[in-house]
């Protein structure tokens, strides 16, 4: 019975690429914290994971002119925009504590699918090669 590598590992790869993703619109919410109408922007980490199963339905391209459906990539996630408890007075969405957390929050998920990744790869080494 051959082993399909990718059932192991498709759902760490997603759960990897959502969590950079994220991080990169998390460091643009803080870098851009004193911006003047600047609107906080995040994904929904359960969301993005759980439409990471489902089978989505491909739009085809007939003619050059036409827009594709959004890149090349199967694990981007739709950022959205974040509902401000306490807008600023210039229009800002940005809170610099909630950004600063879900950064760490983050960044948590991020190493621990490495280590679980890590521990797979890992077992599988062990099984091919039987403990040698």
């Amino acid at each position: 019975m051959p082993l399909d590598i990718d059932s192991h590992f498709a759902v760490h790869a997603r759960a990897l690429s959502v969590a950079s993703q994220r991080l990169k619109l998390l460091a643009d919410n803080l870098a851009n914290a004193d911006t003047p109408h600047y609107k906080a922007r995040d994904i929904d980490f359960a969301a993005a994971m759980q439409n990471a199963g489902k089978d989505q339905v491909a739009l085809q391209t007939t003619r050059a002119g036409h827009i594709s459906e959004g890149g090349d990539n199967p694990n981007h996630a739709q950022p959205l925009y974040r509902v401000p408890d306490q807008p600023s007075m210039d229009g800002n969405t940005v809170d610099s504590q909630k950004e600063s957390a879900a950064v760490a929050e983050t960044a948590v998920r991020y190493q621990s699918t490495l280590t679980f990744l890590n521990s797979r790869i890992r077992g599988l080494r062990l099984a091919i090669t039987g403990g040698r």
